[in-house]
């Protein structure tokens, strides 16, 4: 199952973990490959992040699974 989806803005890769943090192979890829995908399949209490640069490097920002 889909727990946490993060997107790479800038570059259209999209990784997606399960509830143990692996990554989920067949959901994660190019942004436009797999979204459709994972917005079918994600449940609701799914969390959706974009990477950002901040100043301690790469971090996850949390957005509505409208705005990723």
């Amino acid at each position: 199952m889909i727990k946490e989806v993060l997107r790479y803005p800038g570059v259209p890769d999209v990784v997606a973990f399960d509830e143990n943090g692996d990554e989920i192979p067949e959901f994660t890829g190019k942004y436009l490959d797999v979204r459709e995908k994972i917005l079918a399949r994600a449940p609701k209490n799914a969390k959706f992040f974009h990477s950002i640069w901040g100043a301690k490097g790469l971090v996850k920002q949390e957005v509505s699974r409208k705005a990723w």
